[in-house]
């Protein structure tokens, strides 16, 4: 025999002799012994289960009624038109600073009065402060400011009406009040 073979020979024995010297513990034949105990036991009576109610079967007859997952509305059965009310955006306006934001991201933070012209002062995403008047545009729906008052700033927005025309929508910019900083 090898040495290698020798020495496995004996670690396996060594292995063995320690594994059965684990299963003869003292306390595992106490543990023998409350089981033994607790199988002897009368087992507990179980209470009998409830009686079932009866099934009755109901038949569904919502089969023929609009699916929750369609349009209350009928489809059209041929496409709609565009009408032209004359409401359109000017394109070939050139862009104003303002009109790169859409105005929930904007901000009115002041008004300023110059020789009797009112114009209010508009926070950007960028924390920069830019001066409008009335007939200047912000916004990404093309809104046209009208009028600037002491707290807002009223404007008429031009925004698609869904069926490949445009509409004005009236719109409302408030003065954001300003955060007190502690000190």
């Amino acid at each position: 025999m090898s040495l290698m073979t020798r020495r496995n020979t004996v670690m396996g024995s060594v292995l063995l002799v320690t594994l059965l010297a684990g299963c003869g513990d003292p306390q595992l034949g106490a543990l023998e012994g409350e089981l033994e105990s607790l199988r002897g036991r009368p087992s507990g009576k179980v209470q009998e289960l409830p009686p079932q109610p009866e099934y009755h079967p109901v038949t569904y007859d919502m089969a023929d009624a609009r699916s929750p997952f369609q349009s209350r509305l009928p489809e059209p059965e041929e496409e709609l038109t565009a009408v032209d009310n004359g409401v359109r955006p000017d394109l070939d306006r050139p862009r104003e600073p303002l009109e790169a934001w859409p105005m929930e991201q904007l901000s009115m933070v002041g008004t300023l009065d110059v020789d009797g012209a009112r114009s209010a002062l508009i926070l950007t995403p960028e924390q920069e402060v830019q001066r409008v008047r009335v007939g200047n545009h912000m916004g990404s729906n093309f809104g046209r400011i009208t009028r600037i008052g002491d707290t807002q700033i009223d404007m008429v927005e031009i925004v698609p009406n869904g069926q490949g025309g445009w509409i004005e929508r009236s719109r409302a910019m408030a003065l954001k009040e300003p955060v007190s900083q502690g000190g």
